[in-house]
């Protein structure tokens, strides 16, 4: 290739610089962000020639413009760009210049880019999530109102089943007038955000059709066709992951390690990392921790029970959500199913 193409990609603009490989000059260009505007900044270009672009929120249009331009697109790590170019100042021109200056020594930092079929279904499951915590808050909103009133539903496990629900305007009626129209309204948002769950469900089914994968990722404590199919989108290719702890720690279920000396310290997770990946490994781990009385024979459970016990129910979650991501690995990996250490083992340790 000619040259070396880097773009600083902003929410309105791009700023790209163009090197040439033999003497060195660039040339920078800031790029107005419409439809087709990267495409004509890139066409006289040559075929296959790397492009470096940060992993910004508004990557997807602009690797996409860059692939039908016919260049190879190289989604960056963006904060490890930054500690590699160990930059005193910071403006556009100079991270533009970095990022070819990175590329020019081979060290530039990518990552994996998603297939766009794939980005597109990512959007069902990561949309279910934002739907599913808009449904909590709520819940907890509206338990909390009758809590400052000393109300609550009675007998039922679930303050918004069908039963409950029969409650409600009986408990609303002994609210203050303000009070009980704000409460309503909330009931009212409820019901949509439930019917719009059920929507991205039921789009779900037929997209995400029961493939051997998904299968696979069934077979691990606490994981259902929607969990599953949520880590089988944010995976995509096990292949691409070196091992077992780089995907755990891809899914953010490892802490930062401080060590110095004789003294070792595990400090907080990262904050560049897959959310929707570790959000589904949680939720796993929590339902293997409300069932472990229930499956006391199953190394996830006296994994939890041990860790509850010594330091607590957090890290004991943090635990049982790393073990599910190392397995993760372990079974798209092997293509077989999971298997129990403490059963495979022959053995069983009461909880």
């Amino acid at each position: 290739m000619k040259e070396y193409i880097a773009f600083d990609s902003h929410k309105h603009y791009t700023l790209m610089e163009r090197e040439d490989r033999q003497t060195a000059r660039t040339v920078q260009l800031r790029v107005a962000h419409q439809p087709g505007a990267i495409r004509a900044c890139l066409r006289n270009c040559e075929s296959g020639t790397d492009v470096a672009v940060e992993a910004t929120g508004n990557w997807y249009w602009i690797v996409s413009e860059i692939e039908q331009a016919g260049l190879k697109p190289q989604l960056v790590h963006p904060r490890k760009a930054k500690l590699m170019m160990g930059l005193i100042n910071k403006t556009d021109k100079l991270d533009v210049h970095g990022l070819n200056r990175l590329q020019r020594n081979g060290t530039l930092p990518t990552v994996w880019i998603p297939p766009a079929e794939l980005r597109d279904q990512r959007e069902l499951t990561r949309t279910r999530l934002v739907l599913v915590a808009q449904r909590t808050r709520l819940k907890n909103r509206l338990q909390s109102t009758l809590a400052k009133y000393g109300l609550a539903v009675r007998d039922c496990s679930d303050a918004f089943g069908t039963v409950a629900r029969s409650q409600w305007p009986e408990l609303l009626a002994q609210l203050p007038e303000q009070t009980q129209w704000v409460s309503q309204q909330l009931l009212k948002q409820l019901d949509v955000l439930e019917e719009q769950i059920g929507q991205c469900e039921k789009r779900l089914n037929p997209l995400l059709k029961i493939t051997p994968q998904i299968e696979r990722l069934k077979s691990l404590p606490g994981v259902g066709l929607i969990l599953g199919a949520s880590i089988a989108l944010e995976i995509g290719e096990v292949s691409r992951f070196a091992s077992a702890e780089h995907l755990a720690s891809y899914a953010g279920t490892t802490p930062r390690v401080h060590s110095s000396g004789d003294k070792l310290r595990f400090g907080r997770l990262r904050p560049d990392i897959n959310r929707y990946l570790r959000w589904a490994f949680v939720e796993a781990a929590n339902v293997v921790a409300l069932h472990h009385q229930q499956r006391p024979e199953r190394h996830v459970s006296h994994l939890y029970w041990r860790l509850k016990q010594r330091k607590g129910h957090a890290k004991a979650i943090g635990a049982v959500a790393r073990h599910l991501a190392e397995a993760t690995f372990h079974i798209l990996s092997r293509q077989e199913d999971y298997e129990d250490p403490a059963l495979r083992k022959g053995r069983s340790k009461p909880v």
